[in-house]
């Protein structure tokens, strides 16, 4: 194999793993996001819950006063029923006592199952605190462990980076150049063997004329079909598949 061809696999090999590294830091912040996103949609719920209890008790207060209101106004209402001597008068405020314990009675209904409600959601409350805690405790840990990975990956992609710029200085500027050019368009696969008489990377049949090139390794060999450099080693079986 030409010294050329195998700086650049070397090099290719360096240049995928600064890809892998960078794709897996790229993800983290996405994930340390999610994280957070989750301990605060359980905060939310305990919040949400308390709001629901404030609403309950608003109303409560409101039925209550409404409660107060009708009894003052069955307390009116018999004060003059004693002072009326007149039959149908009597009866008429009799049928406006009657609706407003009516009234009474619905609205009692009503604060009592409001009593139910928040009693349910005080222990929804008691639940979501719970459920809060141990979300917590562990978005903590689960981005304590991100950042740690951060850091590692960080450290790891500035090594490769500095061992990449020492591998890249070593191949001759122009087949850098191309290289660098193809690895851009083409993705990580640019330095290909030659397999049964096809491309490594596009997987096109090749002329014959350009596998005895390869064979030959006397130089750089392109793909007529892709533009990818092309290699060969003895492992390799050059016969075309049928």
């Amino acid at each position: 194999m030409l010294e050329i061809v195998e700086k650049l696999l070397v090099l290719q090999d360096c240049d995928r793993r600064i890809a892998r590294l960078k794709g897996e830091l790229a993800r983290i912040e996405p994930e340390r996001q999610t994280l957070k996103a989750k301990a605060a949609t359980a905060q939310t719920a305990v919040e949400t819950s308390k709001h629901r209890v404030k609403q309950f008790e608003t109303e409560r207060k409101e039925l209550e006063l409404e409660v107060e209101s009708k009894k003052r106004e069955i307390e009116r209402y018999s004060l003059q029923q004693f002072e009326t001597r007149r039959n149908e008068e009597y009866r008429a405020l009799q049928h406006e006592i009657d609706a407003c314990k009516q009234t009474i009675v619905k609205v009692e209904d009503r604060e009592l199952d409001l009593m139910e409600q928040v009693e349910l959601v005080q222990k929804a409350i008691v639940a979501a605190n719970k459920a809060v805690a141990e979300t917590g405790k562990l978005v903590e840990t689960e981005v304590a462990v991100l950042g740690a990975r951060e850091v590692n990956l960080q450290k790891e992609l500035a090594e490769l980076e500095a061992r990449r710029g020492d591998l890249a200085s070593s191949v001759e500027e122009n087949t850098r150049a191309r290289y660098e050019r193809l690895f851009k368009f083409k993705g990580d696969n640019v330095v290909v063997g030659v397999q049964h008489g096809v491309c490594g990377g596009c997987h096109m049949r090749l002329p014959p004329q350009l596998m005895v090139h390869c064979q030959a390794q006397l130089e750089i060999v392109m793909c007529p079909n892709c533009g990818r450099i092309l290699y060969y080693t003895r492992d390799m079986d050059l016969a075309v598949a049928e």
